[in-house]
């Protein structure tokens, strides 16, 4: 006996309601982009109100409507913020059918740099804030038996140099993702995770890093995925789409990587 999935990717999100957080840019504003070319509407929240609304105009090319865009700004380390994104959502839309955590901070640390305020600023932005926000949400969430998407990171899967306190972080995001699955499983609500590999986003500049080093960087991951090279903002849309969509109804608690195969090497290509 065949599922009702429909037959093109992510259809079932039309006229549904999203929440993406860390939606201003990188991999949050392209889930929203792509969202909204599938009518999806959509809460949306990021610190930079200027980029949001940049984000907002994206979604309004792809045929959204703008009262059918919530703008919040918000820090997500605040607990009173993460309040207001949850409040502000049903205020607006009254329901919610699917949550997508991509709100994180990545900041570089080794147990010679480590420092508790390092620490504890990284695990509020990536695991307590998404957390609260989950379980703000869960009563909506069981109503309209909707679905969950953490945005975690290769590094939940494979220990990284110089990335000790964030690799930590999105260990706790991968194992929340599983309990979550578990708790919500009955109530009919889906949990799944995403682990990107390197992505060209933003959130490398916000650790400090020169322009010239970043691009080290990135050349100096191409030989680190089997595949050869670094991964694009849509690549991870694309998988977000299918867990949050009923093209994925039978699947939950679930950790997938979208890195190039990344997970697999334990030394560098070399060629």
């Amino acid at each position: 006996m065949a599922s009702s999935a429909p037959g093109l990717l992510g259809e079932s999100l039309k006229g549904q309601v999203a929440l993406v957080t860390g939606a201003s840019s990188g991999i949050g504003a392209e889930i929203a982009r792509h969202f909204a070319s599938l009518g999806c509407r959509l809460a949306l929240t990021g610190r930079d109100m200027e980029a949001l609304r940049n984000v907002t105009d994206e979604c309004m090319q792809r045929g959204l409507h703008k009262d059918q865009i919530l703008m919040i700004q918000a820090k997500f380390e605040l607990e009173e913020d993460v309040t207001k994104i949850s409040n502000e959502t049903i205020n607006k839309f009254n329901q919610l059918d699917v949550l997508v955590n991509n709100a994180g901070m990545f900041k570089l640390d080794t147990i010679e740099t480590f420092t508790l305020q390092n620490f504890d600023d990284i695990f509020a932005v990536n695991v307590r804030a998404p957390l609260h926000l989950t379980k703000n949400l869960a009563p909506y969430l069981i109503k309209t038996k909707g679905a969950v998407v953490n945005i975690s990171s290769i590094c939940g899967r494979s220990s990284m140099p110089s990335k000790m306190s964030h690799s930590m972080s999105q260990t706790a995001m991968d194992h929340m993702t599983r309990c979550l699955a578990e708790e919500l499983a009955p109530h009919g609500v889906r949990v799944n995770a995403v682990n990107p590999g390197v992505i060209a986003t933003p959130i490398f500049k916000r650790t400090g890093m020169t322009d010239g080093q970043i691009a080290k960087f990135f050349e100096r991951c191409n030989v680190l995925h089997p595949l050869r090279r670094n991964g694009y903002v849509d690549e991870v849309s694309r998988l977000v789409t299918f867990l949050a969509s009923s093209d994925s109804s039978f699947t939950t608690g679930e950790t997938v990587g979208v890195d190039g195969g990344r997970h697999l090497l334990i030394r560098p290509v070399n060629d």
